[in-house]
This record gives structure tokens, C-alpha cells and sequence, in this order.
């Protein structure tokens, strides 16, 4: 159980030392995942930015994931899911143009014109509050692959243990708190888990 997600932060830094003085760049998951990266950027006194990967929701029931895009366009489908459903190829392009509006929106929203962190050559340490299913950031993943980076770290304070073994597969390392079994919600292993605000992450990047 962590008190908070600072201290998530402080525990996963210790883990990370190792990476101080490298050619490293955290990336965060927002929005409680810029909480617990916030804390680890400034332990390795490195670059940090954000990536947002969104859900695509199916038709009539958008809680359902169907796919997961990020901001560059990079796109992951269930395909499964996607012919289970019959959903046409016009709906997926027509979420997907409607979530990376809500990226670009959010990214202005919290980071002002400060224009985004280069990852080429970079070594990448992708920071989450905890994984649940693994989907979203399997789209974050696959988009940071895309840029040219050195290598990818994931470091999550809690995260179900078979998602983090599908993710090993994908990325050079994992850095991993606990993974319990079995696994409910990432909320649950938590004294406060609070929904962190838009204003929490504005104030981040003001500095």
C-alpha cells in the first residue's frame, strides 16, 4: 500500500538510480501518472514530457476499447474486438481523429507552447501510476518505438503480473513495486488516490 503517488515516485526512483546522468527522458501518462513522473525527473535531473495514449471507443458503448491511439497518430486495434463488434474501418478513422483532437487539446492544456522532449538516441523511462489491462500503454509503447529511442524502461508502482510479462516482451525493462494476485484495481493499493486534476499537471510544467 503507498501512501500517496509521490511516494510511489520517491520508492521507483531508488530502482532507477542507475539511470542518473544518462541520456534519459521520462515520459508520463497523465494524469496521475505526471504525479509519480514528476518526482522521478527531478531524483535523475533529467527531461520529462507527457504522452497520452487514448482509448477508442466502440460504437454505442464507449467504455469498451476497440483500439488506442497517442498524439503522433500511432494506432493499436483489438482486432478481435473491433470484428466481434463489426465496426467499419470509417468509425475507427472518425474516434481516432476525435481522440487526437483530445490529445492536442490536453497537451496545450498542460504544457502551454513548450514544444515536446526529443527521444532519438534517447534511453525512455515510461511512468504510470499502475497498469490495469496493459492496452493504453501498448499504444504509448508502439509510439515511442517509432521515434528512434536507445531503449525503454517502464516504471509502474503496481501493475497485474501477467500484463507485466505481455510487457517485457514489448520494452528492455521493467521496473514493477508490487503485482499482486489477484489483481482488482490499481485505486485499491492506494491510501490516496485521488483524481488528479487538470490544474495539478499545469502546475507541473510551470516550472
Amino acid at each position: 500500500m503507498f501512501r500517496n503517488r509521490k511516494e510511489a515516485g520517491e520508492m521507483l526512483a531508488k530502482l532507477l538510480k542507475d539511470y542518473k546522468g544518462e541520456e534519459v527522458v521520462v515520459l508520463a501518462i497523465p494524469r496521475g501518472g505526471a504525479l509519480v513522473a514528476d518526482v522521478i525527473r527531478t531524483e535523475l535531473g533529467c527531461e520529462w514530457d507527457l504522452i497520452i495514449p487514448r482509448k477508442l471507443g466502440a460504437p454505442f458503448n464507449k467504455e469498451i476499447a476497440i483500439g488506442a491511439v497517442t498524439q503522433d497518430g500511432t494506432l493499436l486495434l483489438d482486432e478481435e474486438m473491433i470484428l466481434y463488434l463489426k465496426v467499419d474501418k470509417s468509425y475507427i478513422e472518425e474516434e481516432k481523429r476525435e481522440q487526437i483532437e483530445e490529445i492536442e487539446r490536453r497537451m496545450r492544456l498542460y504544457k502551454g507552447n513548450k514544444e515536446p522532449v526529443q527521444l532519438k538516441n534517447k534511453i525512455v523511462i515510461l511512468v504510470d501510476d499502475g497498469i490495469a489491462t496493459g492496452f493504453t500503454i501498448k499504444a504509448a509503447i508502439k509510439s515511442i518505438q517509432n521515434a528512434g529511442v536507445l531503449g525503454i524502461v517502464i516504471a509502474v508502482p503496481v501493475a497485474p503480473s501477467d500484463v507485466l510479462e505481455d510487457l517485457l516482451e514489448r520494452v528492455d525493462r521493467v521496473v514493477c513495486l508490487e503485482s499482486p494476485y489477484p489483481f482488482y484495481a490499481v485505486g485499491m493499493y492506494y491510501e490516496d488516490f485521488h483524481q488528479t486534476s487538470d490544474e495539478e499537471i499545469i502546475e507541473l510544467f510551470k516550472i
